[in-house]
Formats: C-alpha cells, structure tokens, sequence
C-alpha cells in the first residue's frame, strides 16, 4: 500500500513538474528578453522542467518589479524631488554644437539633460581613487552617502568603516546602501557596528516583493559616494583591497573612477536617493540646490539603467553612442558578452571607416566570460575592428572614448548583464580636454595590451573550443 502510494506521489510530481514548465514556457515565450533566449528556455522548459524550471525561476525573469511603483507610490517624495530637480537644474542645461541630434536621444533617456559648469577629475586605478574618497569624506561637514556593490572587511573595508564612524561621531549623517548579493561574503558584524555606531544602512534587497523573491540573477552595480550634495563619485571600483593592486592572484588590478562637482552632483545623488527609496520608503533631508563648479566647465549627463526601466536603456545607449562614432571608437570592458545589436553596431562602425579598437580582459576573474569572448573574435574583427588582451594584470575598467569629445565611464560592461539585469550607472562627458586625458590613460593601456583576432580561437585544442561555444549559449545569463 505504502509503495504505490509512493509510485503515485512520483507520478503527480513529475506531471506537476511538467505542467509547472509548459506554463512557464509559455511565459518565456510571451516576455522573453531575446527571441534566442525566448527558445532556448522554451525547449529547456518543456523536456527539462526538473532542471530549467528552478534555474527559470532565478535567472528567467525580464524585469525587477515593484521599482517603478514605489516610486510612484512615493509621488511626493521621489518623483517631486525629481520635478523640482529638473527646473532648478534648467539653468545649467547647455546646448551643445556638435552631435545635437545624438545627444537629445541620451537626455531621453535619462530624463535629464546635459548640464554645464562641471568639473571632472579622472581617477586612475585604486589608490588615487581612496584617497581621493577619504579625503571628501574626511571633509564632509553635513551628509555622505555611500553605495557599493561589494564591500569587504579587509584593510579597505575597514579603513572606509573607521572613516565613517568618526564622521558620524561628527555630526555628520551617512547613509550606507549596499548588494546584498554582491556583499554575500561580508560579515554581519561590520554592518551590525556600523549601525550601532549611528550610521543608518541597508542592502538593496533584490528579492523584495512576492515576485522578485527568487530573482537572485538581479544585482545593484551601481558604485557611488556623495558628500554634502557638491561632489560625487562613480566608476568601476568596489570597497577590497585588490582594487588597491594587490590581489594574490591577479596582481595589478586596473580600473577607473572619477571625481565629479557641479550640478550633475545632483542626478547622481538621484540615482541614490531613488535605490535608497526602494528599501526603506523614506527619503532623508538632502541638499537639492544644483551648484556651478569652482573649477572646470565640463558638459556631463548622467544616466543610470536597471532592469525597472521601462526600455532596454542601457543596451539602447550602448547601441546608439556605438553608432554615432565618426572617425574614433574605443573600448574598454573588464567582461565583453555583446548581444547581437552590440555586435551588428561595431561592426556597422569599422564599415564607415572609424577606428574600432576593443581592449578586453587576458586574464578574468569569471571564467565564463573569459570563455564567451573568444567566440565573438570573427564576427568582431572581420570588418576590421580591433581588439587587444590586456596582460598587465587583471582588468576591471569600463571605459568608452567616441571621436575626440565624448567619453563615457561609470558602472556598466558590454554583456547582457549591464544591459537588462544589473542596475548601472554611468557618466557622459562631452569635453576636448577631458577626452585627451581619457586617450592618454587608454594608450597607456594599450601599452600592456597586444592585438588578438580570430586565429587566437583557432589554434586552440577541440576541448577549449567546445568549452568557448557551450559558454556563449549561456551568454543570456552573463
């Protein structure tokens, strides 16, 4: 009696299983992000549900839900600061001479516009960036604020906690916003001290709401400090000591930040403020008064993206800037996954003749992007594009520069997860002397780059080859 009551019980469970997929597979079909994608856990789905259902469940979803509406919810904290943002900011919006047509659709898509008297300072790699953070924070009179998509409690880690807790012994109000994914190794005793000390912190909470709460594919990437509302940070630095080039492994650990003041100090505060609504649904008393620079009169919009966006924002904008080259396009990407459009756009640009050159990573911390790449080598290169290995150490940098006046730096990578799954955040700078400082940093790079193209893949073993196709059919997922 007992077994076929088991034999049943199996039965209804594989049948369940197989109905739970065949729904499910509907579902991919309906709001999949990519019609390969749409297919591939279609199929999966429907002849693996065992397997494909619980990794749908995780990895599947199209949009984070519930952003929108809190903010919405939120009307007359969020969306009024926004409003009165936009008009108190309209008197520092610049019309620019050169890629009008162009630049309008970038402030579509960040609801704001491109803002004048800004200041700029490019900060190469890890130890100009800290002390350039803990020198603003030290300077802090009224409020920080501090977001990271890792943190860890090593030497850094702690450094940034002791500074903090001495500020806020000052008077001085922090608010700390942290991934709970991205800060899954941090130990509950730093933020615990943190808190007892005064300093008001939380993590973002991808899973919150009854329909994210398996979504642990989402991620906060974003990477900002704001002090007092007059200076800001962002760029691809995380709170660990191998960012201060020290890593047991990889040695030199390269990546870029920057320093920025002016009324784009405002958009990024924005983009906190916003995250920080998510969690908490309150927002704290902030300076909202856009100021000119001291120094410096720099052309900058920000724009941050995220699975909430009503578009596909940040593949949008990669595409776009992608396609408004006219003679120069580099590239800088710690993980290189482009999508179709990605590729289509690149290669469309070494077609009109602009200089396409792509410096990815030679060493990687995630095997299966460092796998991914090798795949796209001969549809990259064969309308002439360039692309470089870095082998200096390990690369973490994200870093655009179009012609000889754009430059764009912040948060996101060319790969599916920037541009659909990941919140970003990234800074457009439309200046000459800016972008001169950017081509001097990225010809130092290519300095400890060489040049790589399709025989690289070539010349590997079948088992390498098989290792670099089966990654890139995870490429959805990256």
């Amino acid at each position: 009696m007992i077994s076929e009551y088991l034999k049943l019980s199996w039965w209804l469970l594989i049948a369940l299983f197989h109905i739970l997929g065949f729904i499910a597979g509907l579902d991919a079909i309906m709001r999949g992000r990519t019609e390969q994608g749409s297919i591939a856990w279609a199929i999966s789905l429907l002849f693996f549900p065992y397997i494909a259902l619980p990794l749908y469940l995780i990895f599947g979803s199209r949009k984070f839900y519930g952003y929108i509406d809190a903010r919405r919810t939120g009307e007359l904290e969020i969306n009024h600061i926004a409003q009165e943002l936009s008009k108190k900011i309209e008197r520092f919006k610049t019309t620019l001479e050169n890629y009008q047509t162009e630049y309008k659709v970038v402030e579509h898509l960040a609801k704001m516009p491109f803002t004048s008297n800004n200041n700029a300072e490019l900060l190469i790699d890890g130890e100009a960036t800290f002390q350039s953070i803990f020198k603003e924070i030290e300077a802090a009179k009224d409020y920080i604020l501090i977001q990271f998509y890792t943190v860890h409690d090593d030497v850094l880690g702690r450094k940034l906690k002791e500074k903090l807790i001495r500020k806020v012994k000052q008077g001085v109000r922090v608010y700390f916003l942290y991934d709970e994914i991205g800060c899954h190794l941090l130990p509950k005793s730093y933020i615990e001290e943190l808190r007892d000390k005064g300093i008001k912190t939380s993590n973002f909470k991808t899973t919150k709401g009854w329909n994210n709460r398996l979504r642990l594919n989402f991620r906060n990437h974003r990477k900002i400090v704001v002090v007092d509302g007059h200076k800001a940070y962002i760029g691809g630095m995380n709170v660990n000591k191998k960012y201060l080039g020290i890593h047991p492994k990889y040695g030199y650990w390269r990546d870029t930040h920057v320093l920025v003041e002016g009324p784009s100090v405002q958009c990024i505060q924005l983009s906190f403020i916003a995250d920080w609504y998510w969690v908490n649904h309150s927002v704290p008393e902030l300076n909202w008064i856009p100021e000119a620079s001291k120094s410096g009169n720099k052309n900058i919009l920000i724009l941050p993206t995220g699975p909430a966006d009503e578009l596909e924002t940040c593949g949008i904008f990669f595409v776009h800037a992608i396609n408004f080259a006219r003679h120069r396009l580099w590239i800088i990407s710690s993980y290189f996954v482009p999508d179709q459009q990605i590729i289509s756009a690149l290669q469309l640009a070494a077609l009109r003749g602009v200089d396409v050159r792509i410096i990815i990573p030679q060493k990687s911390d995630l095997l299966i992007t460092y796998l991914s790449s090798f795949s796209y080598l001969k549809e990259i290169t064969q309308t002439g594009a360039k692309v470089y290995r870095y082998n200096k150490g390990l690369l973490h940098e994200k870093a655009i520069l179009i012609d000889d006046e754009i430059s764009i730096l912040g948060t996101a990578n060319l790969d599916n997860r920037s541009f659909r799954i990941n919140f970003e955040i990234n800074m457009i700078i439309s200046d000459r002397d800016f972008a001169r400082e950017v081509e001097n940093m990225m010809k130092e790079d290519f300095s400890h780059s060489f040049q790589v193209g399709y025989e690289d893949y070539e010349k590997r073993p079948f088992w390498f080859k098989l290792a670099v196709r089966i990654s890139r059919l995870f490429a959805p997922l990256q």
